[in-house]
């Protein structure tokens, strides 16, 4: 036993962590460094008590007992002489006074840790809920698996999609990437797929599957009726993303329209983020076929009558976005103000899509490429 604990007078930065701490006065289970030795709690103690009554012991034997976990009270001389071997020091011991400092200390630390928690800034329960009703209405309206696109009338393309053509496209070619570039099939059935129709429909029994596309007509247009459609299903999917979000659905059936068709190519650009690659400037959603390069594809807003209950929506909302970003990002002080700054770039494609738009609607052979829910929600950007 006594090779066994006669070990621990190395220094602390020499032990290994995952090696077990043994003291070295009993060779019990040691705690850390105690008076500049490793020990356990019960020889620490053993040692400040001697240290402070200035004691002085005498072995009962021949004065050299070996001291274990078991006997370690036998032989209180033995004990302290086996400590102070291994190296433990009374001048580390602190006075009554400096030991109430360090505990007045340490409380102190704790109490300003607690505080500091206290006051870090947290999400209402409501302000949660709210958040996770629009991740969810998110994940319900947005397929990332890109399935529903193969019901699309096919892309029709005169070349492959490459980083250099991107970069050579012209400004009226972005007119198809920005107004087409994520959407839906054009009409089911014999109902008019209008933006009235489907706010009702979402209104009444929630999302809807995608209806199928029409037969392809005039592939000579290239991408354009691919694209049509591809807008038509983003269109409807914004519709039900839009109608989940708290507080939407208390507006007027007016005001609802009015936002959606100003602000859905802003909804659709934003969600196109996600299958967005620099590298080639291309979306991919899902298999080859659906690649597109740059050259393929608020209360201020018109035509909203209720101004007041609409900046409470927003309002409401924008509350809840900057209390998640005070909650998650502490250090993002101007987060806030970069995602606003986002809003107005937004803004100003949407201006750019609506000149594109008008370019299009005026060439009767494109514009009937195009389904009636595109040419409904976007038509009033047409003078």
């Amino acid at each position: 036993m006594e090779s066994a604990v006669s070990t621990s007078t190395q220094v602390p930065d020499e032990f290994d962590r995952n090696v077990p701490r043994i003291c070295g006065v009993c060779g019990d289970k040691a705690t850390g460094f105690h008076f500049n030795a490793m020990t356990c709690e019960g020889c620490k103690g053993f040692f400040r008590r001697s240290m402070k009554r200035k004691a002085s012991f005498t072995c009962p034997f021949n004065g050299s007992c070996t001291i274990t976990k078991d006997n370690r009270r036998h032989c209180q001389a033995c004990r302290l002489k086996r400590c102070l071997d291994i190296g433990m020091m009374k001048e580390f011991i602190l006075t009554d006074e400096e030991v109430q400092r360090k505990k007045d200390l340490i409380q102190r630390r704790k109490d300003e840790e607690a505080q500091r928690e206290a006051q870090k800034p947290r999400l209402s329960e409501e302000q949660r809920n709210i958040i996770d009703t629009l991740v969810d209405a998110h994940h319900k309206t947005y397929d990332d698996s890109y399935s529903d696109f193969s019901r699309f009338r096919p892309p029709v393309r005169e070349g492959p999609v490459t980083r250099s053509a991107s970069r050579a496209a012209s400004l009226h070619s972005l007119s198809d990437a920005s107004s087409d570039s994520f959407s839906h099939s054009p009409e089911s059935g014999d109902r008019k797929m209008n933006l009235s129709n489907l706010l009702m429909m979402y209104q009444e029994q929630g999302l809807s599957s995608s209806p199928d596309s029409k037969e392809d007509e005039g592939t000579g247009l290239s991408m354009l009726p691919h694209l049509a459609d591809l807008v038509s299903y983003s269109i409807q999917k914004v519709i039900g993303f839009a109608k989940m979000i708290p507080g939407f659905r208390e507006l007027t059936a007016e005001d609802q329209i009015a936002l959606l068709k100003s602000s859905a190519i802003e909804v659709i650009m934003l969600r196109s983020n996600q299958s967005f690659s620099l590298e080639d400037m291309s979306w991919s959603c899902g298999g080859p076929e659906f690649k597109y390069c740059v050259n393929d594809v608020t209360k201020d807003r018109p035509g909203v009558q209720d101004h007041v209950r609409v900046e409470a929506l927003q309002d409401r909302l924008s509350e809840v976005l900057q209390a998640y970003i005070r909650a998650h990002h502490p250090g993002g002080r101007l987060l806030y103000a970069k995602m606003i700054q986002k809003l107005a770039d937004l803004r100003s494609l949407n201006e750019e899509h609506s000149k594109q738009y008008r370019s299009l609607s005026f060439q009767p052979e494109h514009s009937m490429q195009l389904t009636p829910l595109v040419l409904e929600v976007f038509g009033g950007q047409v003078t």
